[in-house]
């Protein structure tokens, strides 16, 4: 698997490229955190009671999806939590979410260089750059009147530049929340990868179209930052995942974007703990990955009975998922989640009308998980000086970057999907807002569903037309 694949070129400065694996950290054994599935039906003050009595030192509950996240010191506490009778499952809270989209170390600067708005038609001075735009036919999907005007968008990932000139008219402050203990969801300008990320996806679904820099595919929806992963490194815990997605639900957004994943392995194995250090390995039981899976699938159906549509990322690491069926990657492999995968051109600053179609060197693939496809930038390193055009530009905190992955697909088909309920009265049920994108979408792969692209790659202009 392509995990952690530095690619350094150099085009008008250095740049570095960092194709970013799912694969993390557990908890440190200090924090001995845990999650607990509770059982249907089960009283939850008497699950908490239970966990208690079974030895955590403190219990927080996740209500809405009957999942408690408990501290222990006792060594044995995830055995004895196990025989417990109100309890479906439990597993170790481990760290290892991390964002999916690869990273460039090619900024532009907050003034320049500009793009002759005659060549593309508008202000906007880095639209001309925004080839994936051009792909979804979102242009023609914004002259028929849609604009994503009234959908409101929750952005789980590392937090945002609020300041950023291209976001500030677009999110809202008030109900951006972080999740991540001792980080606030405000990214300052000047951070990179990873911290960056968040600012990236956030642009891609609705930056303003104000004359300067980029335009989102949905300009005019509204964007709350709910932060889940740390700004530092990228990483997060599954509570927090689950505790964002309940957050964004419960304040109404219209549709979570989540570019991120973690692995796992549904007959359990070892998880090599983040290191390359063999002594810190550790089993992770096939139990315990089923009560991580059944916690995530929890919370995308919540979500969705809620009216929210949760739109994730199908992962980095080239996995042929029909073939490689012991591995999931959550939360894009539970049912009520549209797994993106990743397309974009080889070439195509030396030729424009190169296919923009192409999947994504890196793109996770499977008839069995991908759902649909967009653009997420592609890598061809053979282009000596200018492979990084083919990678999607978005805002980065103070300024505008490239990057890549199915990071970067994800806000794509959020952003679409923001333009089909803001043309449908601003309200749509998850359901009918994935039909329209599956109807809507390019068959470009065999007819119907296929490896590469699932439904198809989405397309703008035909979900709103």
């Amino acid at each position: 698997m392509l995990r952690n694949l530095a690619i350094f070129v150099v085009p008008l400065v250095a740049v570095a490229v960092l194709l970013a694996g799912s694969d993390g950290v557990i908890e440190s054994q200090r924090t001995a955190s845990y999650l607990v599935v509770g059982s249907e039906g089960c009283p939850g003050d008497q699950i908490v009671q239970d966990l208690l009595s079974a030895g955590a030192d403190e219990v927080r509950s996740l209500d809405a999806i009957g999942v408690y996240v408990a501290s222990s010191k006792r060594p044995d506490f995830l055995a004895a939590v196990g025989e417990l009778t109100g309890v479906d499952g439990v597993a170790r809270n481990l760290r290892n979410v991390r964002i999916a989209g690869a990273n460039s170390d090619y900024g532009l600067a907050i003034a320049g260089p500009k793009v002759d708005p005659s060549s593309h038609g508008d202000g906007d001075f880095i639209f001309g750059l925004q080839w994936a735009l051009d792909a979804i036919d979102a242009h023609e999907a914004w002259h028929a009147g849609a604009l994503g005007t009234g959908v409101r968008v929750a952005v789980l990932d590392t937090g945002i530049d609020v300041t950023h000139p291209d976001l500030t008219a677009n999110i809202n402050v008030v109900l951006s929340k972080s999740f991540v203990p001792g980080e606030t969801f405000v990214v300052a300008p000047g951070t990179w990868f990873p911290g960056a990320h968040g600012t990236h996806v956030a642009g891609t679904i609705a930056a303003a179209d104000n004359d300067l820099g980029i335009i989102g595919v949905a300009p005019e929806a509204e964007i709350v930052a709910v932060k889940v992963l740390s700004s530092v490194d990228g990483y997060g815990t599954w509570d927090g995942v689950f505790e964002g997605m309940v957050y964004a639900a419960d304040i109404g957004a219209d549709v979570i974007n989540l570019s991120l994943g973690g692995y796992l392995n549904r007959r359990g194995g070892y998880d090599d703990n983040g290191t390359a250090d063999p002594s810190d390995d550790f089993w992770l039981s096939a139990n315990e990955v089923s009560a991580i899976v059944n916690a995530t699938a929890r919370a995308a159906a919540y979500a969705t009975r809620k009216g929210t549509l949760v739109v994730a990322a199908a992962g980095n690491d080239a996995i042929d998922a029909d073939h490689a069926k012991d591995f999931i990657n959550l939360p894009g492999g539970v049912p009520h989640v549209i797994n993106v995968s990743a397309t974009g051109p080889i070439g195509w600053f030396n030729d424009p009308t190169t296919d923009l179609d192409l999947l994504a060197v890196y793109s996770n693939f499977g008839q069995s998980e991908i759902d649909l496809a967009a653009p997420g930038g592609n890598a061809d390193l053979t282009f000596p000086a200018n492979w990084h055009y083919d990678m999607v530009i978005s805002t980065v905190p103070g300024t505008w970057a490239w990057a890549a992955g199915t990071s970067m697909a994800t806000p794509h088909v959020v952003g679409v999907a923001a333009l089909i309920i803001g043309e449908n009265g601003g309200s749509m049920k998850p359901s009918a807002v994935e039909r329209v994108l599956r109807k809507s979408a390019d068959d470009l792969g065999k007819p119907g569903r296929d490896d590469a692209y699932g439904h198809g790659r989405i397309n703008a202009y035909n979900a709103v037309k």
